[in-house]
């Protein structure tokens, strides 16, 4: 079962990011300040759980959680600050959503930009040691997930549904023949040109 806590007795909040490595849709982020004495043996990195547990936990967080927010950046504000630093504002813009405010921010992974005054640790696969982690790496992929199906039915033809933008054979492919959609992160490549397009 994972860490519930870094240092006890601080109110702490889990922060963790989704669709970092995406050719399209927004980057999720969420901040999750779990109750005291919460536990779940279930809760994990939300890349190790299927879609089905992950939304059974997504409810669950929910009403259990002191408080919690998730919050996102767009791929037009990707591509205008880049992809770390459109993470970390997705984060900060989760944690303005927090009430009571944490005392103490727990990073997913090593980088991060102060936030006001409040002091924070980053923790490599922090989402597979702390709870409160995990429940933001559940929350935000989620609804990262939920987004990236809406879109889906308005640009069916990249497949959205099933890849939820990451870079599948079949995503590049859809892109190599249809063009980017007004979804798509274009500073980012987007095909491959080489097995793509092999006569440019």
């Amino acid at each position: 079962m994972l860490k519930p806590f870094f240092r006890d007795g601080i109110r702490e909040a889990g922060c963790d990011e989704a669709g970092r490595g995406c050719l399209a849709g927004p980057v999720y982020a969420a901040a999750v300040i779990l109750p005291k004495r919460y536990r779940n043996k279930e809760l994990n990195d939300s890349k190790k759980l299927t879609a089905r547990q992950r939304e059974r936990l997504r409810t669950e967080i929910i009403s259990s959680a002191t408080t919690w927010c998730v919050a996102s950046c767009s791929n037009t504000e990707i591509d205008e600050m880049n992809i770390l630093r459109a993470s970390i504002t997705a984060m900060h813009r989760a944690i303005d959503g927090l009430e009571p405010r944490p005392l103490l921010l727990l990073i997913d992974g090593n980088r991060f930009y102060t936030y006001g005054d409040i002091p924070h640790q980053t923790i490599i696969k922090g989402d597979a040691t702390y709870l409160s982690i995990a429940a933001a790496s559940v929350l935000a992929k989620t609804e990262r997930d939920h987004r990236m199906e809406e879109l889906d039915a308005l640009c069916p033809c990249y497949g959205w549904r099933q890849n939820k933008g990451y870079p599948t054979p079949e995503h590049r492919r859809a892109i190599a023949e249809f063009g980017p959609s007004p979804f798509h992160r274009l500073s980012f490549n987007l095909i491959d040109l080489q097995r793509e397009l092999p006569f440019l």
